[in-house]
C-alpha cells in the first residue's frame, strides 16, 4: 500500500484516466467497426470524417501507436473509396 499522500493521489489519476482510456478507445473501435459494416457510400463518407478524428485523438494520447491509427485509416479511406 501507498504511504505517501501523492501516491494515493498517483492511484486515483491513473484509475480515472485508465478508465477515460478505456472508454475512448472502445468507443473509437465501436465506430470502427460500424464503418466496416456500412453500405452506404454517403453515409461512410460522414462516419469516415469522424473515425479519422477519433483515431487522431487516439494516438495522440498514446493510446493507440500513430501507426496503428495511420494503418486504419489507410484501409478504411479504401473501403469507403471501393464502396
Amino acid at each position: 500500500m501507498a504511504n505517501h499522500k501523492s501516491a494515493l493521489k498517483r492511484i486515483r489519476s491513473n484509475e480515472a484516466k485508465r478508465l477515460r482510456n478505456k472508454y475512448q478507445h472502445k468507443t473509437t473501435r465501436n465506430a470502427v467497426r460500424d464503418l466496416r459494416a456500412s453500405s452506404d457510400k454517403k453515409e461512410a463518407e460522414g462516419m469516415l470524417t469522424k473515425v479519422i478524428s477519433m483515431l487522431d485523438k487516439l494516438a495522440k494520447n498514446n493510446i493507440i501507436h500513430k501507426n496503428k491509427a495511420a494503418n486504419l485509416k489507410s484501409k478504411l479511406t479504401k473501403q469507403v473509396a471501393a464502396l
